[in-house]
């Protein structure tokens, strides 16, 4: 009977489970191989850290472009003492009064009409201003500048005091005159015209029409005191051509 059969002799068949293609090709590559793909895979652990035990060199800073400095502004075309000006436009000046010999007395439509409501105003308080000398030519300031300064014998710095080089007169801008006083001409043109009635009165109401003295005494440009010589600040286009750019007196 089979449990006759002593223990040691019954012999149980022993199956090998089939392993998979994986593994069984796996196994079959040679040892090498195992050591290239574990050194790939250390190789960017590796590189990391070794990368991150010295300190890296500061970007390099580029310094920034210098900024261009900012353009100086143009002086005022000054000589001897007297500014630059451009000539008044011809369709821009209107006639303010008439000359014994004919001649028409100018000023730019803005500065006229100022004035004439001034010596309106003015002869209300029996004031008579009289209109010396208004608008001038660069060619007529050429003839007063350098003929009488050899009628007289000066030099160009000695007529400066007291006249202007042509394309340098506030004359030519149209908002300058010269003012009298009608009921005392023999003051014309003379100091001696800052004791007349007129004189007074400029000197307390023009400012209230736009006009103001050009040469007060002890001026900066170092011309001549000229009580009679006025000019109008009263818009934009005059208050810059008089005063952009400039130091004020």
């Amino acid at each position: 009977m089979a449990n006759e059969i002593p223990v040691a002799r019954r012999v149980t068949k022993v199956v090998k489970k089939k392993m998979p293609p994986v593994v069984v090709f796996l196994r079959s590559l040679p040892n090498w191989v195992y050591g290239v793909a574990g050194f790939a895979f250390v190789l960017p652990v590796l590189v990391f850290t070794i990368g991150n035990a010295f300190p890296k060199p500061a970007p390099k800073v580029t310094d920034p472009a210098p900024s261009k400095p900012a353009p100086k502004e143009a002086k005022p075309d000054i000589l001897l003492g007297h500014y630059a000006y451009k000539e008044a436009p011809p369709s821009d000046l209107i006639t303010i009064a008439i000359a014994g010999d004919g001649y028409e007395l100018k000023l730019r439509r803005a500065a006229a009409q100022s004035f004439e409501r001034m010596q309106r105003d003015a002869s209300l308080q029996n004031v008579n201003l009289m209109v010396i000398s208004a608008y001038r030519s660069k060619a007529e300031q050429e003839e007063l500048f350098f003929t009488i300064s050899k009628q007289r014998n000066q030099t160009p710095a000695e007529r400066a005091k007291v006249s202007a080089p042509p394309g340098y007169s506030e004359h030519h801008t149209g908002y300058a005159l010269d003012i009298g006083d009608g009921d005392n001409p023999s003051t014309n043109l003379s100091e001696s015209f800052a004791q007349t009635v007129a004189y007074e009165w400029l000197r307390n109401n023009a400012p209230s029409y736009g006009f103001e003295l050009s040469f007060p005494k002890g001026n900066s440009q170092g011309v001549m005191y000229e009580p009679w010589h006025w000019r109008f600040v009263g818009d934009e286009d005059s208050l810059k051509t008089f005063y952009k750019g400039r130091s004020v007196n």
